[in-house]
């Protein structure tokens, strides 16, 4: 029952959150006057910026003022944690953080729970679905959790952009250990069939609270027909004259590292930026975000590893170097701009090779009937805990995904995760192949509407409410559509010039092959670490993955053989001259590996260094190409009957020399592993791996 005293603490809270004079809107007003009673499930999907965490520390304040135990938030990401605790204590509210960040507070902190010193925790699904972490926070909450607040709550439903395993796993635990206690789902982005399923696994009474979505002050625009290296040199170009600091968005973590490089190359400190990956450890991703809080930056060139939780009310500019393979997703990323400020822009550069990436996201989380029964039947009916590493030697899946199955099939409650690794609850799984297609189904047509999105076939902001199934959709009169074109300021195309310097300075970055250390088990048999005598070189990549500087030379190794040309030949040679500074050795003998098929190529690149090098020649000829993905033991088993006769023919050119061993492309690494193991059996001192192409 919603009273005075309740209402005068929720106003105690957006007073000292907002200033004098503020209010809850009327939907905040409903979600925290339904969170002040026990048992009640609460979604709001409102637009970023309108004030979803304002529900959180006010419903916290009336629920602590009247004796109920502490709020557990659950976010996605170190980043919003920090935010929520600045913001929580703004609200008079005592908050602290569970992150990898600070291992050594967790002792102090999880007292402090315990003693009902904290108002506030906010721990990661991830880190709450560790065993020994998990039984310790959630037993000393059991029956005594005052509000669960399950933030980006879009990632519980497998129907939504960034379906996270962890997330349901923790929140069905909450639900179950504290039936009584409120919970609160908040996102932004979440269309119909995400709400309703958000909705229903919180329970039948949910009640939903969804807004418009529109946002005045952004400024969508589209800026079409550029080639990959163009959209570079575009933001090079262009940085310098954005509003303010804000994020250029990349789509893998190769694209942001060589934009990043690339216009520090050219700007250098006149226009600071950063890298910000998911490969950057938490200490580094703080000081980039308050870096660039703090206008230290002009931008981070980011993956969407910045996509939830960065608050910075006045960011001025986001920018998509590609586009995000979901509407949902690309609404949320632009979201982060212009949620304080009158304008803001917003602008994708999209380009063909996106569809690449959007069928590779499409199907990266799908489990795969065969593998899950290879990893069951790897867990069989063991009675010890099974750890990840040994489940990936038995089944030669790679960690990464043994790891996301797992995780998947824990949220069917096959699996469970313990103390020492994971057990096998004896519950069967079932393929559900029709919700499979189903999923499949939307994500191709979310990768449509991207599509529609790029050519400007409606208004921009409207299409993407429409794709959000919000009601209150309409031309919003200021995108690149409405307004008929580009909104004065930015570039329709980069400077030619530009173009070229930036080509120039891609093609000359080094790019390192870190030799693979240990054996894969599984079909290859071996497994542990490679001997010292067996082991590769640090080696070199001359094109990694989708480098938009080698966009002709990636496409004549990605079609019919034929030699390379003279840009790859001459840069291939300035490669050797740069790596030279710092290789074992210098070699004696190239020795060509057409691992891909593309014998021509090799040649051409092996000759060439040969040639100037004044460099015997060999090649591991009538080699039998890699078909399809297999696991990683099937691929080094692959390779090592494959090139067993090949290096035994070139045993002769290799016995005691430094080999340079050119390969044409090579995604895992294997054949490059095997290779230069029986390169080094048959003799060979050294074996430096040059990469053509090391693909994705």
């Amino acid at each position: 029952m919603w009273n005075d005293e309740r209402a005068a603490t929720a106003s105690r809270v957006i007073t000292a959150m907002a200033g004098e004079g503020a209010t809850l809107r009327e939907d905040q007003l409903t979600a925290v006057e339904a969170l002040s009673d026990a048992g009640s499930r609460v979604l709001v999907v409102q637009a970023t910026g309108w004030g979803k965490s304002a529900v959180y520390w006010a419903a916290t304040a009336v629920r602590r003022s009247e004796g109920a135990g502490p709020t557990l938030v659950v976010s996605p990401l170190l980043s919003l944690m920090r935010d929520q605790v600045a913001a929580a204590s703004r609200a008079g509210l005592r908050a602290a953080t569970l992150n990898s960040g600070n291992v050594e507070a967790w002792g102090e902190i999880e007292g402090a729970l315990r003693t009902g010193d904290l108002d506030v925790v906010l721990v990661s699904p991830e880190r709450l679905a560790n065993p020994g972490f998990g039984r310790r926070v959630l037993e000393g909450l059991a029956g005594r959790l005052g509000l669960l607040v399950i933030d980006e709550a879009h990632a519980v439903s497998d129907w939504g952009h960034d379906f996270r395993p962890d997330y349901r796993r923790v929140s069905d635990v909450l639900q179950r250990l504290n039936p009584d206690t409120p919970v609160l789902a908040t996102t932004a982005t979440a269309n119909e069939r995400v709400t309703e399923d958000v909705a229903a696994q919180l329970g039948e009474a949910t009640l939903v609270l969804r807004g418009p979505l529109a946002r005045a002050s952004l400024q969508l625009s589209v800026v079409d027909d550029l080639s990959p290296i163009e959209r570079y040199a575009w933001v090079v170009d262009q940085l310098p004259t954005l509003p303010g600091s804000g994020i250029v968005y990349a789509l893998t973590v190769a694209d942001a590292e060589r934009l990043t490089s690339a216009i520090a190359a050219v700007h250098g400190a006149d226009v600071p930026v950063a890298a910000y990956t998911g490969q950057l450890d938490p200490q580094a991703r703080e000081g980039l975000e308050d870096a660039l809080r703090d206008n230290r930056l002009k931008a981070l060139v980011a993956t969407s590893a910045l996509g939830m939780g960065y608050d910075k009310p006045d960011l001025g500019f986001v920018v998509h170097v590609g586009a995000p393979p979901s509407p949902v997703s690309y609404y949320q990323q632009v979201g982060r701009a212009g949620r304080a400020i009158d304008h803001a822009a917003a602008v994708l550069l999209p380009s063909s090779a996106d569809a690449g990436v959007w069928d590779y996201f499409a199907t990266a989380t799908i489990a795969r009937p065969e593998q899950v029964e290879r990893l069951l039947a790897a867990l069989g009916h063991v009675s010890d805990p099974v750890s990840v590493p040994a489940l990936e030697a038995q089944t030669g899946l790679r960690r990464a995904r043994v790891e996301l199955l797992l995780k998947q099939l824990a949220v069917d409650e096959v699996v469970e995760r313990v103390e020492g690794g994971w057990l096998p609850t004896g519950k069967e799984w079932v393929y559900d192949e029709a919700r499979v297609q189903a999923l499949l189904a939307v994500r191709r047509r979310e990768a449509d509407i991207m599509e529609a999105y790029t050519r400007g076939e409606r208004c921009l902001m409207e299409l993407l409410q429409s794709a959000l199934d919000d009601p209150h959709a309409e031309p919003c009169g200021r995108c690149s559509v409405c307004r008929g074109g580009l909104p004065d300021g930015l570039l329709a195309a980069p400077d030619p010039a530009t173009v070229r310097t930036v080509a120039t300075l891609l093609r000359s970055t080094n790019t390192v092959l870190e030799p693979r250390k240990m054996w894969p088990g599984g079909a290859f048999g071996a497994r542990g670490r490679i001997a010292p005598d067996e082991l590769a070189e640090e080696g070199r990549v001359l094109i990694h993955a989708d480098a938009p500087e080698w966009a002709e030379a990636r496409a004549v190794l990605g079609g019919p053989d034929r030699p390379l040309g003279e840009e790859v030949l001459e840069a291939s040679v300035g490669l050797l001259s740069r790596w030279r500074q710092t290789w074992a050795e210098r070699p004696e003998v190239v020795v060509g590996l057409p691992a891909a098929g593309r014998a021509a190529a090799v040649a051409s690149v092996a000759d060439h260094l040969a040639g100037v090098g004044h460099l015997e020649r060999a090649d591991l000829a009538g080699v039998r190409p890699l078909q399809g993905d297999p696991p990683s033991g099937e691929e080094a088993a692959h390779w090592r009957d494959a090139l067993g006769g090949p290096v035994d023919a070139v045993a002769d050119s290799v016995k005691g020399r430094s080999v340079l061993l050119v390969v044409d492309a090579t995604r895992s690494g294997w054949a490059v592993t095997i290779a230069a193991a029986l390169l080094r059996r048959a003799g060979a001192r050294v074996v430096l791996p040059l990469v053509l192409h090391r693909t994705v």
